[in-house]
């Protein structure tokens, strides 16, 4: 399958630049200006994308923008609905047997569905959910993988209003409370069983242990993979909720919303304390959605003279870029869903299956994790030998800084299948806006491990100490005005503290996001990590507080820290720092027990991959953890800029976390460089 010429279309951004001309009277010579004006004049530049997208309300909106951040407004008195906006696409004449989904699982197992079967499949299971009682603002709780049918259900929940939260079934039973439990969900939707890595794995008797735990749960759904053993009773079939009501279901309509009405709950961790239950809404999605995929460069699959477009992100549904994809949807692009282990199962050659995926499904935009390519790489991967990759025209990275040489080997193989100017489009952002900060366009020039341009719309900035911006230097990445698909809220967050805390309690009104950012005088950018201490494993964020729950229940543990130190190349390593019980000593025994924790409440993902016992673990003097301080002397910090010893409730370990760091950084960079590092940061004690 061979894509079309580059002359063949015409990228999104320049077609909504046109139009701004055309119709708003508004010319810029190039992006860096477009982007200026659209950070600036936030009225005119929301507006004209509510237009230029076509965005359905009954009712007009008396304001683009009200107040500021913290607690902004956008388009009040407007009506919306997610999946309105997405099933519009099924009434396009040229839509009409057009494919809205395709998708396959590890054992080959392929569905496809029109624009037309999604939105019958998701009006039915709405309906089945009205008639149980599921309605405007009962949250519904799914464990699910990549499947379609979570799309559906996701679809269905937005149609009436209900609210959407998901986990994926790598998450223990523990984790997966944690996150549930805050929102007292209505209904639960969830597998009984998932088929990863070559293995079936029975889930039946956590979805039970998960139903248990959740005694707000008025109705269970269950989707049978024949890998379940138990029977759930009292279950509802999933696939019995497919109406037969054919009336009923062409006569379904979404219901209008007030344009902030929540969406969605996605979980984003923080170091203390329970998951962070965040909260978007449907307005503030479907607007920033919209410009994200200009910007991905999408538009209709089924549109005259595109690409034909099939999106392909592989996301865990878990991750927030598993909902970007689902976003494609909005602008009428097929998405392409994977349901397997990127890796493959045993035996297999590593890393191929989602590059054979994309070769027999025609994909043209192919996404993935840093750590994906990075690992393709190393395993020495040839696409060439994966299948007829040519439709494939752009590629697209996140979840962590993608190197140069990383990105120079996916040009060049792509370079050898004939296509030298395969485009990379890089994106930041994360969970806490559902979108991205920093993106692409495919007019720019190419910039090898970097990002290419800073979100239209988003007021991107990296501060130093002072608040100062900084050109071309490292600091951190703030977001000066408000952006529509902030959250509306923490769920259970009641006066609005954790919130504030989280974004706001660095400067008054500026956005924090926790990354590290530089800016380069062309608008290009480069994230160097996070800085804070979340763990971010191959795009996946956990919150340090879900593994210390974990392995701290495990007897003989009297205390942990965990760090999460990035390597620069889109992988990290994850040291976890271990406080035996008194009469203990660290062996085999308590490492097993550990990983088992782990694994079992978790995912096997975020074990570490070095456990080292510690004296002590250090802690402010209200007893707070210092993750931060130690994540960053093992990255070489100076002791006296990240720790100060009349803050710390036990300085007398410090000097031992010095030594560690040092000794981890000779063995990686030689015994020079350490030493360099160890006179540049002076006296623990001073």
């Amino acid at each position: 399958m061979t894509k079309p010429g580059a002359g063949d279309s015409v990228p999104q951004i320049r077609l909504y630049r046109d139009w701004l001309d055309r119709e708003r009277g508004l010319a810029f010579p190039d992006y860096a200006a477009m982007w200026e004006w659209s950070r600036t004049d936030l009225t005119a530049f929301w507006r004209s994308v509510w237009d230029y997208h076509d965005i359905a309300s009954p009712t007009s909106p008396t304001a683009v923008l009200s107040g500021t951040m913290p607690g902004a407004r956008w388009f009040e008195g407007a009506q919306v609905n997610y999946a309105r906006q997405v099933f519009r696409h099924a009434g396009t004449a040229d839509a009409a047997g057009q494919l809205a989904i395709v998708a396959e699982n590890e054992r080959g197992q392929v569905v496809e569905w029109t624009w037309g079967q999604l939105r019958r499949r998701s009006a039915s299971l709405a309906l089945e959910l009205r008639r149980r009682g599921i309605g405007r603002g009962d949250v519904v709780a799914a464990y699910l993988p990549n499947i379609p049918e979570a799309v559906v259900a996701m679809l269905a929940c937005a149609s009436l209003g209900a609210i959407w939260t998901m986990c994926s079934p790598d998450m223990g039973t523990p984790a997966v409370l944690d996150r549930f439990r805050q929102t007292e969900p209505k209904a639960l939707i969830a597998v009984d069983g998932v088929f990863y890595g070559g293995k079936a794995a029975d889930r039946s008797a956590t979805v039970g242990a998960i139903w248990r735990g959740l005694p707000s749960v008025a109705a269970v759904f269950v989707i049978r993979t024949g890998h379940g053993a138990a029977t759930l009773a009292g279950a509802i079939d999933f696939d019995e909720t497919q109406s037969a009501d054919h009336r009923a279901v062409d006569l379904f309509e979404p219901e209008w919303l007030p344009f902030d009405h929540p969406l969605w709950i996605l979980y984003s961790s923080g170091t203390t304390g329970l998951p962070k239950a965040i909260v978007h809404g449907h307005g503030g999605i479907i607007v920033s959605g919209c410009v994200g995929n200009m910007h991905l460069d999408l538009g209709p699959s089924y549109a005259p003279n595109t690409f034909g477009e099939r999106f392909h992100w592989h996301s865990a549904t878990g991750w927030v870029m598993w909902n970007i994809q689902v976003g494609g949807l909005l602008t009428g692009t097929t998405i392409c869903l994977y349901d397997g282990s990127p890796k493959g199962a045993k035996g297999q050659p590593e890393w191929t299956p989602l590059w054979t995926f994309a070769a027999r499904h025609g994909v043209t935009w192919f996404g993935a994790g840093a750590a994906f390519f990075a690992s393709c790489r190393k395993a020495g991967l040839v696409l060439r030998d994966t299948g007829d990759l040519r439709a494939v025209r752009a590629l697209g990275s996140t979840g962590s800084p993608l190197t140069a040489d990383v990105q120079g080997w996916g040009t060049d193989q792509f370079g050898a299948l004939g296509t030298p100017d395969i485009w990379w489009c890089n994106i930041s952002g994360g969970t806490d806006i559902a979108a991205a900060f920093l993106s692409g366009n495919r007019e720019l020039p190419p910039t090898p491990g970097r990002l290419q341009c800073r979100h239209l719309g988003a007021a991107i900035e990296a501060w130093d100490e002072e608040g100062h911006p900084l050109t071309g230097r490292v600091g951190e990445l703030v977001c000066v005005q408000p952006f529509p698909s902030m959250p509306l809220f923490f769920w259970g967050d009641e006066d609005g503290s954790r919130y504030r805390s989280t974004y706001f309690d660095t400067w008054d009104g500026v956005w924090r996001h926790g990354d590290w950012l530089t800016v380069e005088a062309d608008g290009s950018c480069t994230i160097a990590g996070r800085s804070d201490a979340t763990i971010n494993r191959h795009g996946l964020r956990m919150g340090t507080a879900d593994v210390y729950a974990a392995v701290e229940r495990v007897r003989h543990v009297a205390d942990s820290l965990v760090i999460d130190l990035e390597d620069g190349a889109g992988g990290s390593t994850l040291l976890m720092f271990v406080v035996p019980a008194e009469g203990r000593e660290w062996g085999p025994d308590l490492e097993a027990a550990m990983i088992a924790a782990i694994r079992e409440s978790l995912s096997p993902r975020f074990i570490p991959d070095a456990f080292i016992p510690a004296p002590a673990i250090p802690r402010t003097l209200s007893g707070k953890k210092q993750e931060l301080p130690i994540k960053r002397l093992f990255l070489g910090w100076p002791v006296a800029k990240v720790i100060d010893p009349n803050t710390i409730e036990n300085p007398d370990v410090i000097p031992w976390y010095v030594a560690q760091a040092q000794a981890w950084r000779e063995q990686r960079t030689g015994p020079e460089r350490a030493e360099t590092d160890r006179k540049g940061a002076g006296d623990a004690g001073r």
